[in-house]
């Protein structure tokens, strides 16, 4: 992650609330909320007047030379289009709303999107098919390359928005996957939620505390490890009053080790031959940022990306405001026992909730209504038609997400964070992926494979 937008996620976790109803336009986790709900709904007035989606997302056939290239692009020309301007409207609006620079932003965008289609249209030729090269990982590997080599110029670095895309897309997720489902995966996800993130944070924290580190510092890094990531450790660290560049050494270890994760869980799950329901399971309990494990889930197929998010989503991220209560309660009344200053409560749990998982759950309910009141046929087109094209543009947000993970994660950074951070860190880490196989592929691995 770039100094860049490290700086600018602390800030702008610092920044108070304006006004009663400021928090609804400018925070960034709320628009995620109103672009993947308005994609969702544009779907369905658009089924509901006779058209489709689809005349907004490209579908590449399979090429392998350069005449079923040309076909498979000249196809798709204008839903090229059409697609790049439909995003680039609703993020433009948004970033600008956020405060970022339009000048900055739709060039940024431009070229952003230019790679996504490449890495798009790459993953349909024939050889990589062939050979199970997978988009994300393409997008993942060219990031990084790029973001390691070359240096990044701020009109670039402002359109990796790494947390938006991602939370866009899995709010698209949320519409693809039934609410009976998600009712049907919630206790097993919570209970296996709640043993990663208690013993977890524990680890981490304790291990910190020995080595020395603050106690505030622990708790964020902890936090970082066990529940959320990068979300986690911003709403943790502002709620307890964490030093701001402890929090962007948190930020930088959770992209940091979750790079590093994508790889190593994708190599233990293809080594050991574990079926896709579990795999999933297992990265949604040992990755630390959404990012990342969509990154890894996605190279298993949907049942894999389906069994990640039950897991991720429904399970670790919605502990973000009940963790952010806690901790903030301690911090003030054994930590700090200070008068003034936040006062731990309810209101703690809601400001620190993570929005995109409302979103998550109302575009699932919204789908699973209109499915379950119209007929057969009418289940097939909307199939087709509504959750098809939907289903294709979470996928170009998930690639907006790997190649934004990739370019804005700087290697050389690991050096100037110190050892002591890295260890307390890095046992947890270790501990989380252990743990992780034991609940997802041998404690609940039938309910996984089987959900």
């Amino acid at each position: 992650m770039s100094t860049l937008q490290v700086n600018r996620i602390s800030t702008d976790s610092q920044v108070p609330q304006q006004s009663k109803w400021a928090g609804f336009v400018n925070k960034e986790d709320w628009w995620t909320v109103w672009i993947g709900l308005f994609l969702v709904v544009f779907a369905v007035v658009l089924w509901t007047t006779g058209g489709t989606l689809k005349s907004f997302t490209p579908s590449f056939a399979a090429w392998s030379n350069g005449d079923s290239l040309r076909a498979t692009l000249t196809g798709n020309a204008w839903r090229i289009v059409y697609l790049f301007a439909l995003l680039l409207v609703l993020f433009t609006v948004a970033t600008a709303v956020l405060k970022v620079r339009t000048t900055y932003f739709i060039p940024g965008f431009l070229l952003l999107f230019g790679l996504s289609l490449l890495i798009n249209v790459f993953s349909s030729w024939t050889v990589a098919s062939k050979y199970s090269i997978e988009a994300p990982l393409v997008a993942l590997a060219v990031g990084l390359v790029l973001g390691n080599v070359l240096r990044i110029p701020a009109w670039f670095d402002s359109a990796l928005r790494t947390e938006l895309y991602v939370k866009v897309g899995i709010i698209l997720l949320g519409a693809t996957l039934p609410f009976t489902l998600i009712a049907k995966a919630g206790p097993v996800a919570f209970l296996q939620a709640t043993i990663i993130a208690v013993i977890t944070f524990l680890i981490i924290y304790w291990v910190a505390k020995a080595l020395g580190l603050d106690q505030r510092f622990a708790a964020t890094l902890g936090a970082g490890g066990s529940i959320c990531g990068v979300s986690a450790s911003i709403a943790i660290g502002s709620s307890i009053k964490t030093k701001k560049e402890h929090v962007s050494v948190t930020i930088s270890l959770v992209v940091i080790y979750a790079v590093v994760f994508i790889f190593l869980l994708s190599f233990l799950i293809k080594a050991l031959g574990i079926e896709p329901g579990p795999a999933g399971a297992w990265i949604g309990t040992s990755e630390f940022a959404d990012a990342a494990g969509i990154t890894a889930a996605s190279a298993f197929g949907d049942h894999a990306l389906t069994s990640f998010t039950l897991m991720k989503v429904v399970g670790r991220d919605m502990f973000i405001g009940v963790w952010s209560f806690l901790l903030a309660f301690i911090s003030i009344t054994l930590w700090e026992k200070r008068k003034d200053g936040p006062k731990a409560g309810a209101r703690q749990i809601v400001s620190r909730f993570p929005k995109f998982v409302i979103g998550f759950f109302v575009a699932s309910i919204l789908l699973t209504l209109l499915i379950a009141n119209v007929s057969a046929a009418s289940q097939t087109v909307i199939t087709a038609d509504v959750i098809a094209p939907i289903k294709a543009i979470r996928t170009w947000a998930f690639t907006f997400t790997f190649l934004s993970i990739g370019l804005t994660t700087r290697f050389r950074e690991l050096t100037a964070i110190g050892w002591r951070p890295v260890v307390a860190f890095g046992v947890g880490a270790v501990i989380n992926v252990i743990l992780g196989y034991v609940l997802s592929v041998q404690l609940f691995g039938d309910f996984w494979s089987h959900l």
